[in-house]
C-alpha cells in the first residue's frame, strides 16, 4: 500500500493530454492503459481519466440517473510526453498510440498540446470531491416554444412558463379553442420546435 507522500508526488508528475479514441471505445482504451501500467510497464504514463457527468430524466414519474461522457470519443492521459528539452518521449508516445482504439492525440499530430492547469482543475473538481452535479437530460428555458408529442394535447404547441427539474415537469401555456390554458407535462412528452 502506498503512503500519502508517494501519492502526492505521483499526482504532480506529468501533464494531461487529450487522446482521441474510436467512438464507444473510451472505457476499453482507459482500462487497457491502466492494466498495462499495473503490469509494471516502465513508461512515464501515470493515469487515464474519462470526464463524465450525471444526467437525470423523469419518465412516467420514475426518475433515473445515468452517467454520460462529457466528451464522447476522448479521454485524458496524464503523462510525461516531452523531456526537458521539449523532445517527444518515444516510449510514452508509442505506449499510448499502440493501444487498440486510439486514433491519436488532440492538439497536433506531431506535437500535441497539454491541457492548461485551469482546464484540468475545472473538469477534475467534481471527480475529486465525489459530488458530480446532476443535470436534467434535456434542458429547457422559460419562454421557449415546444411541441407536445404525447398525451391528450398531442401536436399542440405552447410556451414554457415554469420548469421543475426535480420532478421533470414543465408547465406550458397552450392555446386551446382560442384561449391560453396551462398544461403540465413531463419533459419526455415535449420536443423543441424547429
Amino acid at each position: 500500500m502506498m503512503n500519502d507522500s508517494v501519492d502526492t508526488e505521483r499526482d504532480n508528475r506529468g501533464q494531461w493530454f487529450v487522446v482521441h479514441t474510436l467512438s464507444g471505445h473510451e472505457n476499453k482504451v482507459r482500462d487497457t492503459i491502466l492494466r498495462q501500467l499495473q503490469n509494471g510497464d516502465q513508461v512515464p504514463v501515470y493515469e487515464a481519466f474519462i470526464p463524465t457527468e450525471k444526467v437525470t430524466e423523469v419518465r412516467q414519474n420514475k426518475k433515473t440517473t445515468t452517467t454520460r461522457k462529457l466528451f464522447p470519443g476522448y479521454l485524458w492521459v496524464r503523462m510525461d510526453l516531452y523531456d526537458d528539452l521539449g523532445t517527444i518521449n518515444e516510449k510514452a508516445w508509442y505506449f499510448v498510440r499502440s493501444v487498440q482504439g486510439v486514433l491519436g492525440f488532440l492538439g497536433g499530430a506531431n506535437k500535441p498540446t497539454p491541457l492548461s492547469e485551469s482546464e484540468v482543475e475545472d473538469l477534475m473538481r467534481p471527480a475529486q470531491t465525489g459530488q458530480t452535479p446532476t443535470r436534467p437530460k434535456i434542458e429547457f428555458e422559460i419562454g421557449e416554444n415546444v411541441r407536445i408529442k404525447d398525451g391528450a394535447f398531442e401536436n399542440f404547441e405552447g410556451a414554457i412558463q415554469e420548469i421543475d427539474n426535480e420532478r421533470g415537469k414543465l408547465k406550458l401555456m397552450v392555446s386551446i379553442f382560442g384561449r391560453s390554458t396551462p398544461v403540465e407535462l413531463e419533459f419526455w412528452q415535449v420536443e423543441r420546435t424547429v
